[in-house]
């Protein structure tokens, strides 16, 4: 006779779907409805939605947003700088007049998206005060 060795509580949270939450906050719309705005500003997160009053003020996004940006951004650039330096070699000042520009605008595009994200996945993953079973602990708002 099989038994299974782990159950999941009785009270446990319904799953969100994470691509779907990912997707809704790269789309800069409300992880949950997926219709409201996330973002009140260039980077600031709503507190709420508009839509469906779903609470985002919970999310911790901090530095990973910069730090996948950085990372997307410094493999696209790199591999282009080094496909025209190869190829064509052109001078210094053509380089720099191309690379820091193009990498200033694709890390600013990128940007919010990447926030975004990080914030649907903290919401899909019930992660922080995304949790509604979640009791506060000291120092916690």
């Amino acid at each position: 006779m099989h038994q299974q060795i782990f159950e999941s509580p009785p009270d446990e949270a319904p799953t969100r779907p994470v691509g779907n939450a990912v997707a809704r906050g790269m789309a800069s719309k409300c992880p949950s409805c997926g219709t409201g705005a996330l973002f009140d500003g260039y980077l600031t997160v709503k507190d709420h939605c508009g839509t469906c009053n779903e609470a985002l003020h919970h999310h911790r996004a901090d530095d990973a947003p910069p730090y996948f940006t950085i990372l997307i951004v410094g493999h696209i650039i790199v591999g282009m700088i080094l496909t025209v330096e190869k190829l064509w070699a052109p001078p210094i000042w053509l380089q720099m007049s191309i690379w820091l520009p193009l990498t200033v605008l694709l890390s600013l595009a990128l940007l919010r998206p990447v926030k975004g994200a990080v914030v649907g996945l903290q919401w899909a993953l019930f992660m922080h005060g995304f949790d509604p079973n979640h009791t506060p602990e000291f120092g916690e708002d």
